[in-house]
């Protein structure tokens, strides 16, 4: 078995923990709409200087216009959840529902993509959302907007990745990529003078940081789905919480509880399942899960599908 795959990816997802850590500690002070407006103008150049080397003709006008747009205002809104609920709930915690993610890929996958689940499946997402329920407990602790944030992280988060698979093959890369991040630009800038802080020249260094960190563990994610299993390299995005365990202790005086264990535990399993049981039935699947490659929480970041597929046109 290639190790290099698998090695790629950890290193990314502990790239993209080291991502969110910054988000945490600048999101102490700053407003989400603030970070993000900066960290997806550090983002600009490092992704336009990728694009020039597309050699694909033709405009940005997109051939979906309203699925383009379904796709960039989800994509928004993923964005921004993820930026708040990091700032404000511990790492772990968001993390574990992020992970919802591949369970609502899979249940969205049926009425857009034409999607055919089957009991095995359904039974996964089932349980993953029970996971959930579990870490959430409702009526015994108190939920407010942050945990509201991550839960839209994952849900918008999934909504953009199965209108990628819908769209991606017809739409430029260019568009993919550039539309999520000019919307971002505008969006957030339009607000930010309702939230502006000044910043010291460490922070606004920070906010490029969070770009940079985004763009090398694209670039990793890139070489690991490149070199490696999608069955093997996917699961890896469950490393993130031990660093966030890590992190949140070490840095933020964060600790786990169990029911956030049991339900991790529980929506880890769920998503693994489904992904194996998408590798087994290959080409009779559409494999929503296992085709979506990007980290749909990082706002200044980029698809890492319309990327693959150009370099194995390339090949």
């Amino acid at each position: 078995m290639n190790l290099a795959g698998p090695f790629y990816a950890l290193v990314a997802f502990a790239i993209f923990a080291t991502h969110d850590v910054v988000i945490k500690v600048l999101g102490a002070t700053y407003s989400p709409f603030q970070i993000i407006f900066f960290s997806t103008v550090f983002s600009f150049p490092l992704i336009t200087f990728m694009l020039m080397r597309d050699p694909t003709e033709g405009n940005l006008r997109p051939v979906h216009p309203w699925w383009t747009l379904a796709r960039t205002t989800s994509a928004v809104i993923a964005g921004f959840s993820a930026f708040y609920a990091f700032s404000v709930l511990p790492l772990a915690q968001v993390y574990v529902m992020i992970f919802a993610s591949p369970l609502l890929i899979t249940l969205m996958a049926i009425p857009i993509l034409g999607e055919k689940v089957g009991v095995h499946r359904l039974l996964a997402v089932l349980a993953g959302l029970i996971g959930v329920i579990v870490v959430l407990r409702p009526g015994s602790a108190e939920l407010g907007l942050a945990h509201l944030a991550a839960l839209g992280t994952a849900i918008f988060g999934a909504l953009a990745s199965v209108i990628v698979r819908k769209i991606g093959r017809e739409e430029r890369t260019a568009v993919l990529m550039l539309y999520p991040m000019a919307a971002n630009f505008v969006v957030m800038g339009a607000l930010l003078g309702f939230v502006y802080e000044p910043m010291p020249v460490t922070h606004l260094g920070g906010m490029g940081l969070i770009s940079v960190l985004a763009f090398a563990a694209g670039l990793l994610l890139i070489a690991a789905y490149r070199d490696g299993d999608a069955a093997i390299v996917a699961p890896m995005q469950y490393s993130q919480i031990v660093w966030a365990t890590i992190f949140g202790y070490l840095l933020f005086g964060e600790t786990v509880d169990l029911p956030t264990v049991i339900g991790a535990g529980i929506i880890i399993a769920s998503g693994v399942y489904i992904v194996m049981r998408e590798r087994r039935l290959g080409a009779r699947s559409n494999t929503p899960v296992l085709r979506t490659r990007s980290r749909g929480a990082t706002a200044a970041s980029f698809r890492i599908s319309p990327l693959l597929r150009r370099i194995r046109q390339r090949r």
